[in-house]
């Protein structure tokens, strides 16, 4: 890749820059493929300049015939001795054949031997003994750092006396892509850019994912000119090499020129990998061109790699102790809540608790008609509207989180003083009733290291795009944001609605002695204990069987053995998990109150499909969905009702490539009716009467799971807004799914 000059390179497409495969080479050393006989493949052109061989003449000889007998001789050795692998290493200093020196990488990648040359003063080998040391006296001194900041700053200074550059900065990704610097060690002279921050473009997504494989990139002088591979191409692959390994390879000319902008001549970068991701890197800069030898290079990636390890430690340490908090002050809530036979009177003693919880400035507690508020909270009839917007966009069965309401919610822009963040609880499967927190607005002021929205066009061309030329700061105000939501406060939510629904359930079986329609009650009640005895106890028996075989002598020896019991226990747990669930939907259906207003049925299908997402994560499912009318119904009865029917349409399809299901309507005088169509396994029509039943099944739940209880819940919705389900089918061939709803609701 030939050096672009300043006013042709092109902003716009630095994203897609072939960075793996330049086809080049920074010219502070020189490059060969060899093959599988240390035949030389390609060269890179420079090799003259070093060895006064011209690349061409290289191609096809023995690699003695290059570089002399004698490197020749060392390079076997080592090649021999060493397993080589995608990530370089050091297999000496040799001396040419014309008496140069060089330092030897060599990697085994892309179908050939790379072996890269970097030309040293000295004869003999690198000197790696400082290394043990330094690495010690700095795992000592980290011991007494306790925070990432104060541990960054170790590492900063550390790296810097190492590799002899001006300025070295530590910063931290966040979850955007945008670098904060946490750390820096300087020269007097240079520009300090601690505590600021470097926008996403400069590090692009491709160039992060890059830094997670290969740790370490030195550039050495940033006005080099490229030496390209000749031939072009690899000879084992047919094109570009790919060189994301290589220490010499060549970066992109956009990259070049943002260094020069910013008055670096050399760098330096060593990722901190914690976890697998790219959480950071150490950053080093230099005003003037910088060798960095293998032993120092060396150095640093330890340094990186220890300050990585310390990292992951410390947040470790962090999260474990911030979950702690959480569930004690949820054990806490838990314990009270059980007490009282009131739910929402319950709810209320507990309020300062849930704050504290997820650390809201506000919580509510919306029932039926009730709405009960603690702390700073939106008044009722937004809260009433927030609830009503929740249970059309899938707020019945998922926690729902934001930290920029009005962005999802158009309305919030009137609540981002006190709501600018919001974690909704649905405590219903079939109604509006909902725990929300509500979390103030957090005015930050971020200064960044030049202004990252601006665009800096080209001084001969206008309409394209340059790297940025400034780097003075740059300040910005964020406003409508809250503080972002724990991982962990989201994920013990989850837990927390788990538990009240199980305290729900409790409430609802001792209030079903109390049923006004006894005599269906005790018919249902049948069931009911059917189900538990046979479908409740069929997982529980399992997860009592495979926990006994892996408690037995040598039963969790074999790793492949006890993975395959846990994934047993787990499945188990999940499947007895959701007939709970399903057993207190059903409970609740026939008890709570109707609150009828129109529904948009286009929108409310595509929020139901929007949902089952995961279920079809990897399906050919081709819908077909004609405009359907608005029908005044309970939203929340009727997204239920419907998700049921589309998630047995997407469940009995699931044989067949494409899945069609088709949504269709019709109308007369007093009703609307809705079909579901698919081309799914049907049923036989002899026992088309057992399918609304509580618990009955057409299917063997070794072919397609379920508890039997969703065509219920379907029935029970239809018919308490005065409409019917019918359902038709030819076994094999798919089946139909039809509902009424009446145009004049009498709720």
């Amino acid at each position: 890749m030939s050096q672009a000059p300043t006013d042709t390179l092109d902003l716009s497409r630095c994203a897609d820059e072939p960075i793996r495969t330049p086809g080049s080479i920074q010219p502070h050393g020189f490059l060969l493929t060899l093959g599988s006989a240390l035949q030389v493949l390609q060269a890179s052109a420079n090799l003259a300049d070093w060895i006064g061989v011209a690349a061409r003449d290289a191609v096809g000889l023995p690699l003695a015939a290059v570089v002399g007998d004698a490197a020749v001789e060392r390079i076997a050795a080592e090649i021999a001795a060493t397993e080589l692998i995608a990530r370089p290493s050091y297999i000496g200093t040799v001396t040419a054949a014309n008496g140069a020196h060089f330092d030897v990488l060599a990697h085994a990648w892309d179908g050939v031997t790379i072996l890269e040359f970097e030309g040293v003063s000295r004869r003999r080998a690198a000197d790696f003994r400082n290394l043990y040391p330094l690495v010690g006296d700095f795992l000592v001194k980290v011991n007494h750092a306790a925070t990432i900041p104060e541990l960054s700053e170790l590492a900063a200074r550390r790296v810097r006396e190492v590799s002899g550059y001006g300025r070295v900065l530590v910063y931290q990704f966040d979850a955007d892509g945008h670098g904060r610097v946490l750390a820096e060690s300087k020269e007097d002279g240079y520009d300090s850019y601690l505590g600021q921050h470097f926008p996403a473009s400069d590090v692009p997504a491709q160039a992060r994912a890059l830094y997670t494989l290969s740790p370490i990139r030195v550039i050495q002088d940033a006005n080099y000119t490229p030496a390209p591979l000749l031939p072009e191409l690899n000879p084992v692959t047919g094109a570009r090499n790919d060189l994301s390994f290589a220490a010499l390879r060549s970066v992109s000319p956009v990259h070049l020129q943002y260094m020069r902008n910013m008055g670096t001549l050399a760098s330096m970068s060593v990722s901190l990998v914690v976890k697998g991701k790219l959480w950071g890197l150490i950053s080093c800069h230099n005003a003037a061109p910088c060798p960095v030898p293998v032993d120092k290079r060396t150095a640093c990636e330890q340094l990186g790699q220890i300050l990585a390890l310390c990292i992951e430690s410390r947040e470790d340490a962090s999260e474990l102790q911030f979950r702690l908090e959480v569930r004690r002050i949820m054990v806490e809530m838990l314990g009270r809540l059980t007490k009282g036979a009131d739910f929402l009177e319950n709810m209320s003693t507990v309020f300062p608790e849930l704050l504290r919880f997820a650390r809201a400035g506000g919580v509510a507690v919306v029932v039926d008609d009730r709405v009960l508020t603690y702390g700073d909270t939106p008044d009722e009839t937004q809260i009433r509207a927030l609830a009503d917007w929740l249970s059309l966009h899938g707020g019945h069965s998922d926690i729902y989180h934001t930290d920029h309401l009005k962005e999802a919610y158009p309305p919030g822009a009137d609540l981002v003083r006190n709501a600018s963040g919001l974690l909704a609880l649905p405590i219903s499967r079939i109604h509006q009733h909902y725990l929300l927190w509500f979390r103030p607005e957090v005015v930050q002021t971020i200064e960044w290291a030049g202004n990252p929205h601006g665009k800096q066009a080209s001084p001969s061309d206008p309409a394209q795009l340059t790297p940025r030329l400034s780097f003075q700061a740059w300040r910005e105000t964020i406003h409508g944001r809250s503080l972002p939501w724990h991982v962990a406060e989201i994920e013990l939510t989850v837990e927390f609605r788990s538990a009240l629904l199980g305290i729900a359930l409790e409430r609802a079986e001792q209030m079903a002695e109390l049923a006004e329609e006894l005599g269906r009650a005790n018919k249902e009640l049948e069931a009911f204990s059917y189900s538990v005895s046979h479908d409740l106890r069929a997982p529980l028996r399992h997860i009592v069987g495979f926990s006994d075989l892996l408690l037995e002598p040598g039963g969790a020896e074999d790793p492949e053995r006890r993975q395959r019991f846990l994934k047993n226990i787990k499945e188990s747990a999940r499947l007895a998990g959701k007939l709970v669930d399903d057993l207190l939907s059903f409970s609740q259906m026939g008890r709570a109150a109707l609150r009828p207003t129109m529904v948009d049925m286009n929108e409310l299908v595509t929020a139901c499909i929007d949902k089952l997402g995961m279920e079809m994560h990897g399906r050919n499912v081709d819908w077909h969905i004609e405009p359907l009318p608005s029908v005044r119904a309970d939203p929340s009865f009727l997204h239920l009702a419907l998700l049921n029917l589309l998630s047995n349409a997407v469940k009995f399809t699931g044989g067949r490539d494409p899945a069609v299901i088709t949504i269709t309507s019709e109308e007369d005088e007093d009703h609307i009716v809705f079909h579901v169509a698919d081309n799914g396994a049907g049923f036989n029509m002899e026992y088309v009467h057992k399918l609304f039943g509580v618990f009955q099944r057409l299917h063997r739940m070794e072919d397609f799971q379920g508890t039997g209880i969703g065509l219920a819940n379907v029935r029970r919705i239809v018919e308490r807004h005065n409409g019917r389900v019918w359902a038709t089918s030819k076994q094999g061939e798919g089946a139909t799914f039809s509902f009424s709803i009446p145009k004049h609701s009498s709720h």
